[in-house]
């Protein structure tokens, strides 16, 4: 039995993964073997045109994209994690009709936050600027920012804060020094999930920024794509590279985010 479950769940595990495998594959093949049937199932006469075209043209993409993730994240922390501590510590009044807007907040459809965003940013001069995507990027990460905090630092002992305000420690000190540090992997949580809406964002880029001089990586791969005009080994070596990052992170951060995204679930 248990070799059934082993065998259904690698079969399983190579279909959600084939489209990663193809991604790569067709990233090195030529253009004149790209509609060849049957196709090849390995880059047989493969080509580094893909990723020379990456360098070529998609390295600003990337850097602005890396901008908007790390200030995305920025913001993000900065708006959040007080807000968390407030809810779960100081309890202002009401408290629980915020944290019930924030839930509802996360429900709204991208495109519609998109459409208000529009009106306003041009209405006051920032559209088609990095700032304002950064903005608008976090208006996505820190609802659920601030909820998944709010229940990390609900499970905090509260003879600890205690403890520390019988110190001498104000709300601020407390904040910074005790509860700030203790919510580390809750933090990284938050931050991972809020640089990788960032970085795959195309709803508010395309709406919000498609004509500056700043552009992400979702388009720059858009960009690719024309009525007469399909570069798709140059298309999926895009889409490679533009993959690492969110990759690398995931591994890097993979223990601290299953400390942060089951903190709070049980308390003692």
């Amino acid at each position: 039995m248990r070799r059934v479950k082993t065998a259904i769940g690698l079969v399983l595990t190579a279909v959600m993964l084939f489209p990663v495998y193809w991604m790569v594959n067709v990233s090195f093949t030529r253009d004149e073997d790209m509609r060849r049937s049957p196709p090849n199932w390995f880059p047989v006469d493969g080509t580094l045109e893909g990723y020379q075209a990456v360098l070529d043209r998609q390295l600003p993409y990337l850097a602005t994209s890396l901008v908007v993730g790390l200030g995305t994240v920025s913001l993000t922390v900065v708006v959040a994690a007080p807000a968390a501590y407030a809810l779960a510590k100081l309890r202002p009044r009401g408290g629980g009709v915020l944290s019930f807007l924030l839930l509802i907040a996360q429900m709204i459809p991208g495109i519609i936050m998109a459409m208000g965003f529009y009106a306003f940013y041009l209405s006051a001069g920032v559209l088609n600027t990095v700032p304002g995507l950064i903005v608008a990027d976090s208006t996505l990460a820190v609802p659920f920012a601030v909820l998944v905090l709010t229940a990390f630092m609900s499970a905090l002992p509260e003879e600890l804060l205690q403890a520390a305000r019988v110190d001498g420690a104000g709300t601020v000190r407390t904040f910074r020094s005790i509860v700030l540090p203790l919510s580390r992997n809750a933090l990284v949580t938050v931050s991972l999930f809020a640089f990788l809406w960032a970085w795959s964002d195309f709803v508010f880029a395309s709406t919000l920024d498609q004509g500056g001089d700043h552009q992400p990586i979702t388009l720059g791969i858009y960009h690719y794509i024309g009525h007469n005009n399909q570069e798709w080994n140059a298309i999926m070596a895009t889409a490679v590279v533009a993959s690492i990052p969110a990759a690398v992170l995931l591994v890097i951060a993979q223990r601290y985010v299953a400390a942060g995204v089951t903190a709070g679930a049980v308390k003692d």
